[in-house]
Protein backbone atom coordinates (compact mmCIF):
# COMPACT_ATOMS: atom_id res chain seq x y z
CA UNK A 1 0.00 0.00 0.00
CA UNK A 2 2.89 2.29 1.12
CA UNK A 3 4.34 1.78 -2.59
CA UNK A 4 1.63 2.60 -4.08
CA UNK A 5 0.77 5.49 -2.35
CA UNK A 6 4.77 6.57 -3.22
CA UNK A 7 3.96 5.49 -7.04
CA UNK A 8 0.98 7.96 -7.20
CA UNK A 9 2.19 11.30 -5.41
CA UNK A 10 5.70 10.08 -7.66
CA UNK A 11 3.07 10.37 -10.87
CA UNK A 12 1.60 13.57 -9.44
CA UNK A 13 4.47 15.77 -8.98
CA UNK A 14 6.24 14.02 -12.67
CA UNK A 15 3.06 15.56 -14.03
CA UNK A 16 3.46 19.29 -11.95
CA UNK A 17 6.79 19.51 -13.17
CA UNK A 18 6.23 18.19 -16.57
CA UNK A 19 3.30 20.90 -17.33
CA UNK A 20 3.78 23.61 -20.07
CA UNK A 21 4.86 27.03 -20.27
CA UNK A 22 2.06 28.51 -23.13
CA UNK A 23 3.79 31.34 -24.96
CA UNK A 24 0.43 33.56 -26.93
CA UNK A 25 1.19 36.36 -29.06
CA UNK A 26 -1.71 38.44 -30.40
CA UNK A 27 -0.74 40.93 -33.20
CA UNK A 28 -3.33 42.84 -36.15
CA UNK A 29 -3.79 42.17 -39.59
CA UNK A 30 -0.60 43.76 -40.64
CA UNK A 31 1.38 41.63 -37.86
CA UNK A 32 1.93 44.92 -35.70
CA UNK A 33 1.76 43.74 -31.64
CA UNK A 34 -1.74 43.85 -29.83
CA UNK A 35 -1.41 45.19 -26.04
CA UNK A 36 -4.22 44.66 -23.46
CA UNK A 37 -5.22 41.64 -25.34
CA UNK A 38 -6.46 39.06 -21.85
CA UNK A 39 -5.76 35.53 -22.74
CA UNK A 40 -6.90 32.32 -20.87
CA UNK A 41 -6.47 29.09 -20.43
CA UNK A 42 -9.04 26.79 -19.11
CA UNK A 43 -8.77 23.04 -19.05
CA UNK A 44 -11.44 20.40 -20.40
CA UNK A 45 -13.20 20.06 -17.08
CA UNK A 46 -12.84 22.98 -15.29
CA UNK A 47 -10.28 24.54 -13.24
CA UNK A 48 -9.74 22.85 -9.51
CA UNK A 49 -9.08 24.52 -6.28
CA UNK A 50 -9.18 28.58 -5.54
CA UNK A 51 -8.11 31.26 -7.90
CA UNK A 52 -6.23 33.62 -6.41
CA UNK A 53 -4.17 36.70 -7.81
CA UNK A 54 -1.36 38.82 -6.00
CA UNK A 55 -2.64 42.23 -7.12
CA UNK A 56 -5.21 43.82 -5.58
CA UNK A 57 -8.54 43.57 -6.45
CA UNK A 58 -9.32 47.59 -6.70
CA UNK A 59 -10.06 50.17 -9.49
CA UNK A 60 -9.73 53.40 -8.48
CA UNK A 61 -11.15 56.66 -9.53
CA UNK A 62 -8.50 59.26 -10.22
CA UNK A 63 -7.27 62.28 -12.78
CA UNK A 64 -11.22 61.87 -14.10
CA UNK A 65 -10.54 58.14 -15.32
CA UNK A 66 -10.27 54.66 -13.69
CA UNK A 67 -6.92 52.90 -12.93
CA UNK A 68 -6.68 50.35 -13.83
CA UNK A 69 -8.49 50.08 -17.33
CA UNK A 70 -8.63 46.47 -17.53
CA UNK A 71 -8.61 44.54 -14.14
CA UNK A 72 -8.42 40.82 -14.35
CA UNK A 73 -9.79 39.13 -11.14
CA UNK A 74 -11.28 35.53 -10.13
CA UNK A 75 -15.49 34.71 -10.01
CA UNK A 76 -16.69 35.73 -6.12
CA UNK A 77 -14.16 38.53 -6.05
CA UNK A 78 -15.02 41.43 -4.22
CA UNK A 79 -13.32 44.34 -5.61
CA UNK A 80 -13.12 48.06 -4.74
CA UNK A 81 -13.78 51.54 -6.16
CA UNK A 82 -11.99 53.86 -4.24
CA UNK A 83 -12.89 58.01 -5.43
CA UNK A 84 -9.39 59.67 -5.16
CA UNK A 85 -10.96 62.60 -7.14
CA UNK A 86 -12.10 66.08 -5.99
CA UNK A 87 -15.63 65.22 -7.36
CA UNK A 88 -18.03 63.04 -6.69
CA UNK A 89 -18.60 59.38 -8.99
CA UNK A 90 -21.42 57.30 -10.00
CA UNK A 91 -20.19 53.96 -10.73
CA UNK A 92 -22.01 51.01 -12.88
CA UNK A 93 -21.79 48.42 -15.19
CA UNK A 94 -24.91 47.36 -17.79
CA UNK A 95 -22.86 44.43 -18.58
CA UNK A 96 -25.34 41.07 -18.77
CA UNK A 97 -25.04 39.06 -15.75
CA UNK A 98 -22.16 41.78 -14.32
CA UNK A 99 -24.91 44.62 -13.76
CA UNK A 100 -24.37 46.93 -10.51
CA UNK A 101 -24.48 50.00 -9.27
CA UNK A 102 -22.69 52.65 -7.03
CA UNK A 103 -24.50 55.86 -6.62
CA UNK A 104 -22.89 59.24 -5.85
CA UNK A 105 -20.06 59.00 -3.41
CA UNK A 106 -17.22 61.53 -3.13
CA UNK A 107 -13.69 62.35 -2.45
CA UNK A 108 -11.92 59.59 -0.01
CA UNK A 109 -14.81 57.20 0.01
CA UNK A 110 -14.70 53.90 -1.04
CA UNK A 111 -17.44 51.30 -2.27
CA UNK A 112 -17.19 47.70 -3.21
CA UNK A 113 -19.03 45.29 -5.61
CA UNK A 114 -18.60 41.12 -5.53
CA UNK A 115 -18.49 39.65 -9.00
CA UNK A 116 -20.42 36.25 -8.86
CA UNK A 117 -20.31 35.50 -12.80
CA UNK A 118 -17.80 35.15 -14.91
CA UNK A 119 -17.58 37.22 -18.10
CA UNK A 120 -16.76 41.10 -18.46
CA UNK A 121 -17.85 43.79 -16.62
CA UNK A 122 -17.60 47.47 -18.98
CA UNK A 123 -17.51 49.96 -16.19
CA UNK A 124 -18.62 53.69 -16.45
CA UNK A 125 -19.55 57.05 -14.79
CA UNK A 126 -22.65 58.06 -14.78
CA UNK A 127 -21.64 61.57 -14.47
CA UNK A 128 -18.08 61.37 -16.62
CA UNK A 129 -18.83 59.82 -20.06
CA UNK A 130 -15.30 59.89 -20.36
CA UNK A 131 -14.34 57.47 -18.17
CA UNK A 132 -14.37 54.02 -19.19
CA UNK A 133 -12.73 50.27 -18.09
CA UNK A 134 -13.28 46.51 -17.97
CA UNK A 135 -13.20 44.27 -15.48
CA UNK A 136 -12.34 40.35 -16.93
CA UNK A 137 -14.05 37.67 -14.49
CA UNK A 138 -12.26 34.41 -14.90
CA UNK A 139 -12.78 30.95 -13.49
CA UNK A 140 -9.26 29.67 -14.54
CA UNK A 141 -6.10 30.67 -12.71
CA UNK A 142 -4.62 30.68 -16.25
CA UNK A 143 -4.52 34.37 -17.30
CA UNK A 144 -2.16 36.93 -18.96
CA UNK A 145 -2.35 40.02 -20.38
CA UNK A 146 -0.03 41.40 -23.25
CA UNK A 147 2.31 43.25 -23.45
CA UNK A 148 3.77 46.30 -25.50
CA UNK A 149 5.00 43.39 -27.71
CA UNK A 150 2.01 41.62 -28.01
CA UNK A 151 3.02 38.64 -25.89
CA UNK A 152 2.02 37.05 -22.77
CA UNK A 153 2.74 33.67 -20.82
CA UNK A 154 0.97 31.37 -19.36
CA UNK A 155 2.50 28.87 -16.69
CA UNK A 156 2.01 25.59 -15.66
CA UNK A 157 -0.89 24.72 -18.11
CA UNK A 158 -1.43 21.29 -19.51
CA UNK A 159 -3.18 18.74 -21.69
CA UNK A 160 -6.45 19.76 -23.71
CA UNK A 161 -8.76 22.75 -23.04
CA UNK A 162 -9.73 26.12 -24.08
CA UNK A 163 -7.81 28.92 -25.12
CA UNK A 164 -9.69 32.36 -25.30
CA UNK A 165 -8.55 35.91 -26.71
CA UNK A 166 -10.73 39.19 -25.39
CA UNK A 167 -9.75 42.42 -26.03
CA UNK A 168 -12.12 45.41 -25.28
CA UNK A 169 -12.14 46.56 -29.16
CA UNK A 170 -11.71 43.31 -31.03
CA UNK A 171 -14.33 42.80 -34.13
CA UNK A 172 -15.93 39.35 -32.80
CA UNK A 173 -19.32 39.31 -31.06
CA UNK A 174 -18.61 39.20 -27.34
CA UNK A 175 -14.82 40.63 -27.70
CA UNK A 176 -13.22 37.22 -27.93
CA UNK A 177 -11.67 34.66 -30.02
CA UNK A 178 -11.87 31.03 -29.13
CA UNK A 179 -9.31 28.00 -30.23
CA UNK A 180 -9.45 24.05 -28.48
CA UNK A 181 -5.92 23.33 -27.86
CA UNK A 182 -4.17 20.17 -26.80
CA UNK A 183 -0.58 21.21 -25.12
CA UNK A 184 2.38 18.83 -25.15
CA UNK A 185 3.03 17.92 -21.73
CA UNK A 186 6.88 19.08 -21.59
CA UNK A 187 8.75 21.75 -22.61
CA UNK A 188 7.14 25.90 -24.44
CA UNK A 189 4.23 25.95 -26.56
CA UNK A 190 3.36 29.04 -28.68
CA UNK A 191 -0.06 30.04 -30.19
CA UNK A 192 -0.52 32.95 -32.23
CA UNK A 193 -4.01 34.80 -32.60
CA UNK A 194 -4.37 37.41 -35.66
CA UNK A 195 -7.24 39.64 -34.41
CA UNK A 196 -8.64 43.10 -36.14
CA UNK A 197 -9.80 46.11 -33.45
CA UNK A 198 -12.49 48.41 -33.78
CA UNK A 199 -11.70 51.65 -33.09
CA UNK A 200 -10.88 53.34 -29.84
CA UNK A 201 -13.08 55.74 -30.36
CA UNK A 202 -10.56 58.25 -29.14
CA UNK A 203 -9.57 56.54 -25.76
CA UNK A 204 -5.72 55.84 -25.37
CA UNK A 205 -4.70 53.51 -22.63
Amino acid sequence: MRALIAFLIAVAAFGEAYAADLTVRVVGPDGAPIENAVVTFTPNGGASGPIRFSWPYQVSQHNLQFDPYILIVPVGAEVRFPNLDRVRHHVYSLSQANRFELELYGRDESRTHRFRQAGVAAIGCNIHDQMQAYIVIVDTPHVGRTNVGGSTLLTGVRGAGELRVWHPQLRTRGGAMVRAVTLSPTGMAQEHFQIQLRSAGGHAH
